[in-house]
């Protein structure tokens, strides 16, 4: 689920670094960089990039959609192209038996073994079709902060890579302990940092 869905899981960040001057400017051309780029008539196995929320083929961001008020709103387009593993070990099988059969030898050696793994590996990629995957982020200019709208904890690692990539910003994620830290004041703070968790036994 995602930003413009009904229901969504979310993880929250903070936005760590200083924004430059003219930041509109300085995301347009970043954005524009890492945008998306299409893996479907290459051998490519993977390809991330930024593309629109509201259209997951939309990499021009046409009167820089990204750009809401004061927050920044994007989607991150994971393409991949998997080949299953017991697919994979099949045809390494099948193959190893052709060849196994056809010099009249008992087995093969290591390295035999390895280049027909590599190169049936390499077919079966030519024969899938990239399997795409959206991740939707709302970014708070204001206060530095950003929704990420997936749990999954291989995506927050590609996002947070893609971001520092873009925008040369740094992602924390906000646990509950953090989060309570910001809201402390005064003394409350003083309390607060004395705080330890509790086991439960």
């Amino acid at each position: 689920m995602g930003l413009l869905t009904g229901s969504a899981s979310i993880i929250r960040f903070s936005v760590v670094g200083d924004l430059p001057e003219s930041f509109w400017d300085f995301a347009e051309e970043r954005i524009a960089v890492h945008r998306f780029k299409d893996i479907d008539d290459t051998l490519d196995e993977f390809s991330i990039g930024w593309v629109s929320v509201a259209d997951m083929f939309d990499t021009d961001f046409a009167y820089s959609s990204y750009a809401a008020g004061d927050y920044v709103v994007l989607t991150m387009r994971v393409d991949e192209r998997k080949v299953s593993p017991s697919v994979l070990k099949k045809y390494v099988t099948k193959e190893e038996e052709r060849i196994k059969r056809e010099k009249q030898i008992p087995r093969l050696s290591r390295a035999a073994r390895l280049e027909i793994k590599e190169r049936i590996h390499a077919e079966l990629i030519r024969k899938s079709l990239p399997v795409p995957s959206t991740y939707d982020l709302c970014w708070n200019l204001t206060d530095n902060t950003l929704l990420f709208f997936s749990t999954s904890k291989k995506a927050m690692a590609l996002l947070e890579d893609l971001f520092k990539e873009t925008f040369n910003l740094s992602l924390i994620l906000q646990i509950p302990w953090l989060i309570g830290l910001q809201m402390a004041e005064g003394d409350s703070l003083d309390k607060y940092e004395e705080m330890r968790p509790a086991i439960l036994l």
